[in-house]
């Protein structure tokens, strides 16, 4: 997620500078037929009447479980499937989606929209194939992770778990440190404090949300800081657990697929027993 884009937009007093907040591109970044890998293009509306769409990636057999991927604030799902689709192939329904203004999704990108549209994914995903209402699974990357801790927040809904991977605990907060990482922005860090909306931030919701939790956060995230990825895990209610990542923003099932993967096929088998 472009903080630092973020904290500029912020800044602005001026209530159109909301593409600042949000990075979003229209085109396919990668088409999951070209990776021979099985799929289906989702409509659904989100709450007020936006139309959205979203990738559903099906496994072999009955599933284990629905994952609803929650992406970050750049391009579109096409650029991030490949963060969750891998599951289809260790038994799990993956369902992404595209928040409104992101790919094929109407709309205009805004905080209070993203959050509608995930709640509206958490529906929609109860009707997919093969899902199974106590075996809904939440993956939240980055600023996605924000989203879906507010999305189960406000509505209520109860997931068996949930993955966070490189999000934070504050927008305010988090804004802030960003400035403060730069010498040139240093002076302004501030300025999140009183231009930074503090709605739907995670701090909010996560003490209450009561299903195991697996976070995951580099301590050399150049993106979001490890402290804030911390923050929302010490903030969080048990059961949860942490793992640290080598580098990188949200790469714990990119780059180091091979190291990670087996331990989130771990929590998820114990989380849904």
């Amino acid at each position: 997620m472009r903080l630092k884009l973020l904290v500029l937009a912020a800044a602005l007093p001026l209530s159109g500078c909301t593409h600042l907040f949000f990075r979003p591109t229209r085109h396919v970044h990668l088409d999951p037929a070209a990776q021979q890998l099985k799929s289906e293009a989702i409509k659904f509306v989100s709450g007020d009447g936006t139309e959205l769409t979203g990738l559903f990636f099906p496994p072999a057999g009955t599933p284990k479980a629905t994952v609803v991927h929650f992406h970050g604030n750049g391009q579109n799902m096409t650029a991030h499937y490949n963060y969750s689709a891998w599951l289809a192939a260790e038994g799990y329904s993956v369902f992404i989606f595209d928040y409104r203004g992101y790919g094929a999704s109407g709309g205009k990108p805004s905080l209070d929209g993203a959050v509608q549209d995930g709640i509206a994914a958490l529906r929609h995903s109860l009707k997919l194939p093969g899902a199974d209402p106590a075996k809904i699974v939440i993956f939240g990357q980055s600023l996605g992770g924000a989203v879906a801790a507010a999305a189960v927040g406000e509505s209520g809904f109860k997931p068996a778990a949930m993955v966070i991977e490189g999000s934070f605990y504050s927008y305010r907060q988090t804004a802030s440190a960003v400035m403060r990482s730069h010498w040139l922005t240093w002076p302004f860090s501030w300025l999140p404090w009183v231009a930074v909306s503090g709605r739907h931030s995670p701090s909010d919701y996560i003490a209450g949300l009561a299903c195991p939790k697996l976070f995951l956060h580099a301590v050399n995230d150049g993106t979001v800081p490890y402290a804030q990825g911390k923050k929302l895990y010490a903030a969080a209610a048990p059961p949860k657990e942490f793992l640290e990542v080598p580098a990188g923003h949200i790469e714990a099932f990119a780059a180091f697929r091979r190291a990670y993967a087996p331990r989130l096929l771990a929590f998820l088998d114990s989380a849904l027993k």
